[in-house]
C-alpha cells in the first residue's frame, strides 16, 4: 500500500470510528478487517500510534457489545 493510500485510510477510518456506534448498520467487524489491514502495512510511528488508538476505540465499542 502507498503511503497517500495508507495516510488516506487511517484518516478514513479516524472519522467513522469516532461516528460509529456498536449497533451501527455496518458490523464493527468490516471495520475490525479495515483496520487490521492498515496495521499489517508498513507504518512510521506516528501511523502506528494513530492505529494504536483507532483500535483501542474499535475495542471498546466491541466490549460494549457484548455487554
Amino acid at each position: 500500500m502507498n503511503h497517500h493510500q495508507l495516510e488516506k485510510d487511517i484518516e478514513h477510518l479516524e472519522h467513522v470510528i469516532s461516528h460509529i456506534s456498536a449497533e451501527d448498520r455496518i458490523p464493527l467487524s468490516y471495520w475490525r478487517n479495515r483496520i487490521d489491514s492498515v496495521s499489517g502495512a508498513a507504518l512510521v510511528p506516528a501511523q502506528a500510534s494513530r492505529v494504536k488508538r483507532l483500535n483501542a476505540a474499535l475495542l471498546a465499542l466491541e466490549q460494549r457489545k457484548k455487554a
